[in-house]
């Protein structure tokens, strides 16, 4: 009998960092996890990093774990994607120096030295801060000279672990979109950008495209993996983009992303911006699309730390089903939840209530408000994003963890008044996407299509009153942040 072929996909998060197993038909055979390795850089007032190295031998031991709840599977190809911002600084002799995570911001100090921040925004599709890898670049230059001589080149994530995988070097489109140091409608590598921030072209990797073959495994991670040496490194991307690629929208579809923070993107054919600068536009990781973007922020990983303090011996389940007995909103949330509209965010954050505290509040109050919370950010978000361009579409898509909540599906199909398509695979999104690319990059059929859910908006009379209710809430707390408004 033949043996089952597959592909391993990792997938570096923000949070945590997965292996998965993947059939060819795009069906999850297993997945192992472990949290991100961070560590405080007290160089910085708001500095974190990892290192790579360990990073690595957690993904070697993901990736054994992983493969051995599938025994006999033949593995074709490898690929990555990874959280996007975040990048690896590799040294002369191709050692792994330092990771700088997209929630490092240890360029935060040397931001107002871009003068011209609307022209930055003209070229990359993104308004300049210490979010991106060329201010942490600038952040090491400036102030951890030790690393900045020994750096060779750096990479994003994903493509540092398929250097790691393979030996070669490349920077995918998608995730040199995120460096500011990549003209987005030209498609490459800018001189002019790496001028504004005083950083040496000769440093950047050769460009490379998702879905292509970036090499033949290293002979000794094949065996560390215990995997054939013949398999195949296939270039990946970034995170969202490879969760839309799972997803299979069309262009102009609206797909809504569910992870650690909330990209709310619309698939598109043509570059464009906005005259506020309040999105961001993305290559996509074919070769012709861009993905328009606003974000609600870390709207997964607020619900993921709630859920450890209210519920943190119980399932999800267990959390639909308390959150369906629960008939009045008693209390409404503002949990840091980002706007496109707003200049700054609300560093203050927290439940509104009445007072006295009422004998029948209960933790899935708490829990109903926070869903509330993410369901109205993503409508504030996506307002925005139609209002640079429209959505004509009577639905738009969901993939994502977050989704695995039916109460946050409905609010976001009653808020918008769209219908939400949802697929099976929603949860595993990017591993879906990325057995797509490695179906592309080895000639292999596609996938199956996976079937889909809809999820109808209902005419609810009180949830126009209750998001009004939210918007008020949210100025209260911008009240307690003076300091933040602009």
């Amino acid at each position: 009998m033949a043996k089952q072929e597959g592909y391993i996909i990792i997938d570096i998060g923000t949070g945590n960092v997965r292996v998965a197993m993947a059939a060819k038909t795009g069906e999850i055979l297993s997945v192992a996890r472990d949290n991100m390795p961070y560590q405080i850089d007290t160089h910085y007032p708001e500095s974190i990093y990892f290192d790579p190295n360990q990073l690595w031998q957690i993904i070697i031991q993901l990736a054994q774990t992983a493969l051995a709840k599938v025994p006999g599977l033949e593995i074709k190809a490898m690929t990555a994607t990874s959280q996007r911002e975040g990048i690896v600084l590799i040294g002369h002799n191709g050692e792994s120096l330092i990771g700088l995570p997209n929630i490092d911001h240890r360029g935060r100090e040397w931001e107002h030295q871009v003068t011209d921040k609307s022209y930055v925004y003209e070229l990359t599709g993104r308004y300049p801060t210490s979010l991106f890898s060329a201010l942490k670049l600038v952040g090491v230059r400036e102030r951890r000279p030790e690393i900045w001589t020994a750096c060779a080149t750096f990479l994003s994530i994903s493509d540092w672990a398929q250097f790691m995988l393979s030996g070669v070097a490349k920077y995918e489109h998608s995730q040199a979109s995120e460096t500011l140091l990549y003209n987005v409608a030209q498609k490459g590598w800018s001189p002019e950008l790496c001028a504004i921030f005083d950083i040496n072209p000769g440093l950047l990797s050769p460009m490379g495209h998702s879905g292509t073959i970036l090499g033949d495994i290293l002979p000794e991670v094949a065996q560390t993996f215990t995997i054939s040496p013949a398999a195949q490194v296939v270039i990946g991307g970034a995170d969202t983009q490879l969760a839309v690629k799972g997803t299979q929208p069309a262009v102009e579809d609206v797909v809504i992303v569910s992870g650690t923070t909330t990209p709310i993107i619309k698939l598109i054919d043509e570059y464009v911006t906005d005259v506020r600068e309040r999105s961001w536009t993305n290559r996509h990781i074919d070769e012709n699309n861009f993905v328009l973007e606003t974000n609600a922020g870390v709207t997964g990983l607020n619900y993921q730390r709630l859920k450890e303090i209210f519920y943190p011996n119980e399932s999800y389940a267990v959390i639909e089903q308390e959150l369906s007995q629960v008939k009045s909103a008693l209390c409404v949330a503002s949990l840091g939840s980002l706007v496109a509209d707003e200049k700054s965010p609300i560093t203050k954050g927290g439940f509104i209530f009445p007072a006295p505290v009422s004998h029948v509040l209960t933790r899935g109050h708490f829990v109903w408000a926070t869903l509330w919370d993410i369901a109205c950010s993503i409508k504030e978000n996506y307002n925005t994003l139609t209002d640079i361009s429209t959505n004509e579409k009577d639905y738009v898509w969901a993939c994502g963890g977050g989704f695995q909540s039916r109460l946050l599906r409905q609010f976001i199909a009653s808020l918008l008044n769209k219908k939400v398509y949802i697929r099976e695979s929603y949860q595993q999104a990017s591993a879906v996407g990325g057995v797509y690319i490695c179906n592309e990059a080895l000639g292999e059929p596609a996938c199956p299509t996976v079937a889909v859910a809809v999820v109808e908006p209902l005419e609810v009379g009180d949830y126009t009153a209750r998001y009004q209710e939210w918007k008020r809430n949210r100025q209260t707390f911008k009240r307690l942040c003076p300091e933040e408004v602009v």
